[in-house]
Parts: C-alpha cells; structure tokens; sequence
C-alpha cells in the first residue's frame, strides 16, 4: 500500500498498524541498522520522512507524528511514522489493528493526495 517514492525512498503502510496511517519509510538501499547509512542519506530519509508525516497530520488529524525507530523486527532500516493523540498510541506492545485491503487501499489514497 504504496503512499510515496522517490529515487532512494519509498513510503508505504504498515501492514499491522498500531493505529491508521501508521506508515513506514524505507530507503532503497540495502542496509539492516539506520546508523549505517551515510550522513547523506540519513538526512534524506528524514526530509522525505517529513513530508509523508504532514500528509500524514492532514489525511489523519492527531496531536504529533510520531516517530520511531526500534530496527529488531525486519533486516532492513525503516522509520515509523504513526499518527498519535497520546504516547501511549505509540506503544509496539498494543493490539494492531486489522484492516481491510479495501481499508489500506483508502488510508493509502488519503495519505498520497495530501501530499
């Protein structure tokens, strides 16, 4: 459920979100740990990031975009974006949500056309 991409980035939903619009930005590039990127692309990552979360903040109105990233789950470095009202919205340890394709489909297309 693709929200975004550019040449070394891509956007897309979080398969088991802890709330909608719970978003992951990925780079490209092949690299397990966040710190390993460049300097370069590290910045990058969070400028592209910083775009998807106000799309994020217009599609899904909420207190902050919350930002996380815990690198244990997936090989791959990835941040979380996650719409909050309260921190306890951030918790890894709550119920994911179960969502319809019909669902993503929608939070997706909400997401991309606030961008």
């Amino acid at each position: 459920y693709k929200i975004a991409e550019n040449d070394r980035f891509f956007a897309f939903l979080d398969i088991n979100p802890l709330v909608k619009g719970h978003t992951l930005v990925v780079p490209k590039q092949e690299v397990d740990y966040i710190f390993d990127l460049s300097d370069e692309d590290l910045a990058a990552m969070h400028v592209f990031a910083k775009k998807i979360a106000r799309a994020i903040e217009k599609a899904f109105p909420c207190k902050k975009v919350g930002e996380a990233v815990i690198g244990l789950e997936v090989p791959h470095a990835h941040i979380h974006l996650i719409p909050i009202q309260k921190e306890s919205d951030m918790l890894f340890s709550n119920p994911k949500l179960k969502l319809s394709d019909e669902e993503f489909k929608s939070i997706a297309q909400a997401i991309s056309s606030s961008l």
